[in-house]
């Protein structure tokens, strides 16, 4: 049977029809005696640790079982009814990713409520925005810190309550202000099993469970709608995907109960909370939570992790950090240079040889063995999403030992349209689509004549399914644009057969769909790049193009409406220093002077150079220039999920645009 087919097929006791609340109390039944989570110690002062579970040792992480989660939930449940949330209110969760936001999350749809989340990097007028657009009644906080971000703007809100989950000092005079121990304490002084069980099934699959806002690169994010069905036939498609099905071989990697994951990207974001989150807590694995973005080699190394999920950001920068530590000698790197040349010429290969098999071979015992080791040595499976990732980094990574899934989606989708499966990964695509999701191609979108080079259809990727949201929270215009019945000489591909099935969401995204069925993803509609030639040029591939470089950080494609393509350029300064070392050459301190160094940017014109061979005459950058600051989330340069906002970018570094094209 074609493993298309036997997806498509399968059925299991995690693959249901229930409500989210449902689906977790199922599989706490299921897996009541295997580790839920795992949370680290010294890290927060939890409230929850002070009264209610053991504190992990510091610098440890200590497991939590899902019978004991499943308590925890029901008695947090039952404490926010005591806080008087009915069914539909809704409650921000306002809290960096966490054991307690994944608790909170599960006990707030429980009590029938609607989760709106709010990144934690938002300003108070976002955090205003955020909270008084979906009318929220309570908001859950991380701490103190972002306690005062609410409170600086609560005279606008009509909030009921606020709940921090660290402990808290100098509020005991306001009864609107608690802890999450707090909340816990209510509800074991209230919860009852009959009560909770009927609440439960007051809240229907249809109901919505989360607003789930975009990210706002461009005016106000606006929140999406999403139901519990939403989110629950995604969960079901995504186990069908990575079930450890009987068609499957059995060194496939999977998704089940003896998965154990890492978390650590936003779950405020629907990437983490559906890939990260629900459907990992449907299957039964256990997910341990990392400190930060910045301790996650010695969480992994601690954790010993078989999955996770990440951007391709976070993908670049560790693999930057695993290059530097292989590194660390000029004879080292050398080895690590040719050991990783030798793993990309291996999967390139159909069928590789003896001679290559050897280097591969020993490749793996000198450089990737290690890697995996410094990794937690167990990792499997790695997800892919938000972002589109560098095909060159993502065969690197498989070179290693380390694969990439990589795969689609959006908010309004649940988010996942597509991801490559285990049993057929192919480099440079995002996979076929999931098999309860349509997909269809609006040609007329793209200039046919700019991808006449690709066999299949290239178009605005068009999704219909019941993963996809009815629309935007108080947004019917922007509901109404969104949504097509009408798809241009198309018929739809895909499984569904949902009722949603003839109403089409309208992505935004360029994409080829290949005879094969599988995506490649092309760029944003938006983001496409017409030069007044009237070239269209996508700017993704080309910046993806750096992903692995040792000198370029990152890089910005520029010149809409421009005779050629340019770029913004953020050196590796740590690299182009020890090139420079190495050269003899005496750079200046100063990062703004260093980017206006004629040697650095000869240096990094090679790069340039390099990357231009894989793309056509009009697609190659003709001119670029450095700038000494890299995009971050802090500078306001990247979203939360690490996409380049780009007006943000051109209008930070309008002048080194112009001096771009002042002469052209």
């Amino acid at each position: 049977m074609d493993w298309r087919d036997a997806e498509r097929e399968y059925e299991d006791a995690v693959i249901g029809e229930t409500t989210l609340a449902r689906l977790f109390e199922e599989s706490a039944d299921r897996n009541k005696n295997r580790p839920a989570q795992q949370y680290k110690g010294g890290i927060y002062e939890r409230s929850l640790t002070e009264s209610v579970l053991p504190a992990a040792t510091p610098g440890e992480f200590r497991s939590l079982s899902y019978a004991e989660l499943r308590d925890l939930v029901r008695t947090l449940s039952a404490g926010f009814r005591e806080l008087g949330i009915e069914h539909g209110d809704r409650v921000g969760l306002f809290s960096a990713t966490r054991m307690e936001w994944a608790q909170s999350d599960f006990a707030l749809l429980a009590a029938g409520a609607v989760v709106t989340t709010v990144y934690t990097s938002s300003s108070p007028d976002q955090v205003r925005y955020l909270l008084d657009d979906p009318g929220a009644t309570g908001v859950i906080v991380e701490n103190q810190t972002l306690l005062e971000r609410v409170l600086e703007v609560e005279d606008d809100l009509d909030l009921e309550f606020i709940v921090s989950i660290d402990a808290l000092d100098g509020y005991d005079d306001r009864d609107d202000v608690l802890t999450l121990a707090d909340v816990y304490a209510r509800g074991e002084e209230t919860f009852d099993r009959e009560t909770y069980e009927a609440r439960l099934d007051e809240i229907d699959v249809d109901d919505l469970a989360s607003l789930v806002y975009t990210s706002g690169t461009t005016g106000q994010p606006k929140g999406v709608k999403l139901t519990h069905w939403n989110f629950r036939s995604n969960v079901n498609a995504i186990r069908k995907r990575f079930a450890p099905r009987p068609d499957r071989d059995d060194d496939a990697p999977t998704l089940d109960e003896e998965s154990l994951a890492m978390s650590y990207l936003p779950l405020a974001h629907v990437f983490e909370r559906t890939a990260g989150h629900f459907a990992l807590f449907a299957n039964g694995a256990c997910v341990a939570y990392a400190e930060s973005p910045d301790t996650l080699q010695e969480d992994f190394g601690i954790v010993q992790p078989t999955t996770t999920t990440s951007v391709p950001r976070v993908y670049e920068k560790i693999y930057d950090a695993i290059r530097d530590q292989a590194g660390e000698s000029p004879a080292k790197r050398r080895i690590f240079e040719w050991a990783t040349d030798v793993g990309v010429e291996y999967q390139r290969a159909d069928s590789p040889g003896p001679v290559l098999k050897a280097k591969q071979a020993l490749a793996d015992r000198l450089v990737f063995s290690t890697v995996r080791e410094a990794l937690g040595g167990e990792l499997e499976l790695l997800i892919s999403g938000g972002g589109s990732l560098s095909p060159e980094l993502c065969r690197l990574y498989h070179a290693m030992g380390l694969p990439i899934h990589e795969g689609y989606g959006l908010t309004e989708t649940a988010p996942v349209v597509s991801t490559n499966p285990p049993e057929a990964v192919k480099i440079g695509t995002i996979g076929p689509s999931l098999s309860n999701v349509d997909i269809a191609v609006d040609e007329s979108v793209a200039d046919q004549a700019a991808f006449a080079d690709d066999p299949g259809e290239v178009g605005e990727l068009l999704v219909s399914g019941p993963n996809v949201t009815e629309g935007y929270w108080n947004r019917p215009g922007a509901t109404e644009s969104a949504f097509t019945e009408d798809v241009p000489g198309r018929e739809s591909t895909g499984g569904s057969d949902d009722e949603s099935a003839g109403r089409w969401f309208r992505t935004g995204d360029i994409v080829h769909v290949r005879p094969d069925g599988y995506l490649e993803f092309r760029d944003r509609a938006k983001q496409l790049i017409v030069l007044s030639t009237g070239k269209n040029v996508a700017p993704g591939p080309i910046e993806d193009a750096f992903a692995a470089s040792d000198v370029v950080e990152q890089c910005m494609v520029v010149g809409d409406g421009e005779k050629f393509i340019g770029a913004l350029i953020v050196p590796n300064t740590d690299r182009v220093r020890e090139w420079a070392d190495g050269e003899g050459i005496d750079l200046p301190d100063d990062p703004e002077a260093m980017c206006t160094d004629d040697r650095v940017r000869e240096h990094i014109q090679r790069e340039v150079d390099r990357a231009n061979e894989t793309f056509e005459k009009h697609e190659r950058i003709k001119r670029f220039e450095l700038v000494p600051q890299e995009f971050t989330e802090e500078n306001d340069m990247l979203t939360p999920t690490m996409k380049k906002k780009r007006r943000v970018i051109l209008d930070e570094f309008a002048d080194r645009v112009d001096r771009i094209y002042d002469d052209a």
